[in-house]
């Protein structure tokens, strides 16, 4: 997970680190003793590129595909806490009124607390403790008609649900590429570099901006996966908009009751 001004700093690091790479051995091997080798150089550029890039567009298609079902199921998580209120509609007043001011309360952790707490890596106990209560006052409620009991069941059932995307959700903020496959997107993208700079090409200037738009375009998806790898952390993450649009329509909904 990295921050704009970090994004920033390791892209002109690494376009950096590949222009000095070039000077060195622009001067230390000339191009006129290079090109003799240009015919294996361009073969390995072609294999390690080709390579390098299947990699690394399946590495930001799985963490751009892990980002969305961070979002979808967070999404989730906050539908099933209002359809949890409308399930409970059908109750008795007192059970009623109990999960409206733990659903309200629920909203107000995921917006307060857990949702900055999440950009730190951890998860608030507030919202364990208040989703406990949640299901201690519907596990208790005791049905006395038909249609009582259908809205019990549809309670269970939403919450039930809720309580599965929220388990998701704590499990995708520590979600993330493995150690190992990161090893492979750092040597892959120094490999590719390093053969790019010792082709020996005619023109020096040419040669530069080659290796500055290759470098530049490695460094830009290696940050682009690092910001997303973590849906919750970074620059680019996961909002807590569902559960403002749950704010709103619980709000709306306890303005308009009758």
């Amino acid at each position: 997970m990295l921050n704009t001004l970090q994004s920033i700093f390791l892209v002109v690091a690494i376009v950096s680190s590949s222009l000095a790479f070039l000077v060195l051995v622009h001067r230390y091997w000339p191009p006129e003793q290079r090109r003799q080798h240009n015919d294996l150089i361009g073969w390995q550029i072609t294999v390690l590129g080709t390579t390098y890039a299947v990699v690394l567009g399946f590495m930001l298609y799985a963490v751009w595909t892990n980002f969305e079902l961070a979002d979808g199921n967070a999404e989730a998580e906050a539908n099933c806490l209002v359809n949890v209120v409308r399930s409970a509609q059908g109750l008795a007043a007192a059970d009623k009124q109990a999960i409206e001011d733990l659903a309200g309360q629920y909203v107000n952790i995921m917006l307060t607390k857990e949702w900055p707490d999440m950009s730190r890596v951890t998860v608030s106990p507030a919202s364990d403790r208040c989703i406990q209560k949640l299901w201690a006052v519907v596990t208790r409620v005791q049905a006395h008609s038909s249609s009582e009991q259908i809205s019990l069941d549809h309670a269970y059932t939403e919450l039930s649900k809720m309580t599965e995307h929220r388990r998701l959700r704590q499990l995708q903020v520590n979600a993330g590429l493995p150690g190992i496959l990161w090893a492979v997107l750092a040597v892959g993208a120094i490999v590719t570099i390093v053969s790019a700079c010792l082709f020996g090409g005619a023109d020096l200037k040419l040669h530069f901006v080659q290796v500055t738009v290759l470098s530049l375009l490695l460094s830009l998806v290696l940050v682009t996966i690092a910001d997303i790898d973590h849906p919750f952390q970074g620059a680019v993450h996961v909002t807590p908009a569902g559960f403002e649009r749950a704010r709103v329509t619980l709000t709306e909904s306890l303005f308009r009751r009758p």
